[in-house]
């Protein structure tokens, strides 16, 4: 028998035979929030998920409706806007929403854990009310950005500058790969306040779209997530008030570093939604495609690597309970979610590559959703931390800083 290859369709979320994919450690609300988000991507994501890739076209209808749901806020009090959710349930989210469709998910991630979220962990009860509540609450989308051209994993390399002028702080410099960077409302962008003194030198402000001498800049073309929108921020002679600035100067860059702890989980989850959803197209199409008179999932070549797959994504799913649950505990989780990002970014290359090599050449083709799926896994080990960095994160937490 020899199949077809068809145009491509929406992967069923189910596991290798056949049964809904919920996780055993799932409590009642983590259960009933991947149903909800399962049901909506099955409607509203997945159908379209391909055609945005490849219009590489930004899904804005479909952000509101998630801020309608209260998913753009998940992990924020109902004080602020948000939906109340635990680190753990957010994180069930962020996976579901990639099973579906990786830029949408990495759109959510960026705008909760980043921007929202340093305005809430660093923000005044002003701050919050002015700018939380209209991301919390689906009003207005977040961008957040400390990358630039020449300052990556070394942050202290930032040359954007604020420079304070009586009330306000007057910016120059730029920003590279901020997701969400052309179509935010709401930013929070790093700047030096002293050069001089590098990473203690940063500060984080927060620039409103329309503010004068602010504009998004370069649209990024990617291998993936190309529905989503990474760009520049560039600042010439921007002037933003003094009460823009988020904690005192020079509290940017250790507020920077725990809100990646955060956003590392999310991140995590991402690459543990892409794997799953690549494990499950290639499980089903191995008991379905017959060579040699018997369904390729019979030969050991195709049975180990599947196998493999399985123990991979388990153990990233407890490397993300873990790190979800001390955060929720609050306590630190620099370690930990280092370790779950690590693991679980790298897992979803790896699963991707194998699901495309079940596929053979039909996983090297548009027919099916696996080489989508491998595009959008490769960014997961250099967002937020490559694993280069993660790896001496992890380390130094083991080891301390030997020779440093």
């Amino acid at each position: 028998m020899t199949v077809s290859a068809p145009r491509e369709e929406p992967v069923p979320v189910l596991s290798a035979d056949g049964a809904p994919v919920v996780s055993v450690a799932d409590s009642g609300t983590q259960a009933e929030i991947r149903r909800i988000v399962r049901e909506f991507a099955a409607a509203e994501i997945l159908p379209h998920a391909a055609g945005w890739d490849e219009r590489a076209e930004f899904p804005r209808d479909t952000i509101r409706q998630l801020g309608a749901l209260g998913f753009l806020g998940p992990v924020f009090p109902e004080r602020w806007g948000g939906a109340g959710f635990n680190y753990q349930e957010y994180a069930v989210l962020v996976e579901e929403l990639a099973r579906a469709d990786a830029s949408v998910a990495i759109t959510v991630a960026a705008h909760v854990s980043l921007a929202a979220n340093h305005i809430y962990e660093q923000g005044t009860d002003l701050q919050r009310q002015r700018w939380l509540v209209p991301l919390a609450s689906g009003e207005a989308l977040g961008a957040w950005s400390l990358t630039e051209p020449g300052a990556g994993s070394d942050a202290g390399g930032t040359r954007t500058t604020a420079v304070r002028d009586g009330d306000s702080y007057v910016i120059n410099g730029s920003k590279t790969f901020t997701t969400n960077g052309s179509e935010a409302d709401i930013a929070v962008c790093m700047a030096s306040t002293a050069p001089e003194r590098g990473t203690r030198g940063i500060s984080a402000f927060v620039v409103e779209r329309g503010t004068s001498g602010f504009r998004p800049g370069r649209k990024e073309k990617k291998l993936g997530h190309c529905a989503s929108d990474t760009s520049e921020m560039v600042f010439e002679d921007c002037r933003v008030p003094a009460g823009n600035r988020l904690g005192a100067e020079g509290s940017g860059f250790p507020a920077a570093m725990k809100v990646l702890d955060g956003g590392r989980i999310s991140i995590a989850a991402l690459s543990l939604g892409i794997a799953r959803a690549a494990f499950a197209c290639a499980a089903a199409y191995a008991q379905d495609r017959k060579q040699f008179g018997r369904p390729i999932a019979a030969f050991q070549g195709i049975r180990f690597p599947l196998a493999d797959c399985r123990v991979e994504i388990e153990a990233s799913r407890l490397l993300i309970q873990q790190a979800a649950a001390l955060k929720d505990a609050g306590r630190p989780t620099t370690l930990e979610s280092s370790m779950a990002k690590l693991y679980a970014s790298e897992t979803s290359v790896r699963v991707t590559n194998r699901a495309v090599q079940v596929l053979g050449g039909y996983g090297y083709t548009r027919s099916y959703p696996v080489e989508r799926y491998l595009r959008d896994a490769r960014l997961m080990p250099i967002g937020e931390g490559t694993s280069e960095i993660q790896r001496l994160l992890i380390a130094r937490s083991v080891l301390g800083r030997v020779g440093s």
